[in-house]
Formats: structure tokens, C-alpha cells, sequence
């Protein structure tokens, strides 16, 4: 096998796992939108990978027990600095599968995640075509 053969099987792959990671994103958010409690969250730590500038939000808020549920978002967060409150979606059984509930969050996750899976298969279909 040749490296490029390699490049190209890891591409594939990588687009394929992506595909699958949006299309069960993108069922979370329905069954949310469906069957999801609703929730004020806050945003209470962000943290920071070494070497990346940005940085992801915890977000905590209280399920319908009382009791207090943290989460980090999917993705990367842009605007939800420490203490903002944001609507919450979670399930009822799952509290940790929770989601910032506003357009512009669900969006952002599931189009991040497609998006990018068609990136690597984009790549693997070009060095088909050309190889």
C-alpha cells in the first residue's frame, strides 16, 4: 500500500465518522426539540486546551430533581462568557446530552460537523480523481 493509498482510506474514513457524528447531532437536537425539558443555564468556567486560543464553555443548570447538571457544548462556543445565561434542552433521562438552546448553537453544531465531514471527503475524492 502506498502512503497516498493511506491518505486517502484515513480521509474517507475521517469524512465518514464526521457524517455519522452529524446525522446523531442532528437527532439529539430533534428529540430535544421534541422531547427536550427546558432550563436557564449558566455559563459558569470556560476551559482551555494548551496551544488553542479558543476555549469551551461549562455550562450548569438544574434538572427538573433540583439537582445541578454540567456540561460542555459539542463545540466550541464563541460568545458565552463566564455568567451568561443561556436556554438549556436536555432529556429527561440523559441531563448530561444537554444543548445551548438557541438557533445559532444548534446550527453551529451540526453544520461544523457536516461541513467538515465533507471537507475529508472532498479531499479523498480529489486524490481519486487525480491519482
Amino acid at each position: 500500500m502506498t502512503g497516498e493509498t493511506i491518505g486517502i482510506g484515513l480521509a474517507v474514513l475521517v469524512g465518514l465518522v464526521g457524517l455519522w457524528a452529524s446525522a446523531r447531532e442532528a437527532r439529539l437536537q430533534m428529540r430535544l426539540s421534541r422531547h427536550g425539558l427546558r432550563a436557564e443555564g449558566v455559563v459558569v468556567d470556560q476551559e482551555h486546551q494548551p496551544g488553542d486560543d479558543s476555549s469551551t464553555p461549562v455550562i450548569e443548570f438544574t434538572d427538573r430533581q433540583g439537582r445541578p447538571v454540567r456540561f460542555r457544548p459539542p463545540t466550541t462556543a464563541t460568545g458565552l462568557d463566564r455568567g451568561t445565561r443561556v436556554p438549556v434542552a436536555y432529556l429527561p433521562e440523559r441531563p448530561k446530552s444537554a444543548r445551548v438552546f438557541t438557533w445559532k448553537y444548534r446550527l453551529h453544531e451540526i453544520v461544523g460537523l457536516f461541513f467538515g465531514a465533507m471537507i475529508f471527503l472532498g479531499v479523498a475524492a480529489g486524490c481519486l480523481l487525480t491519482g
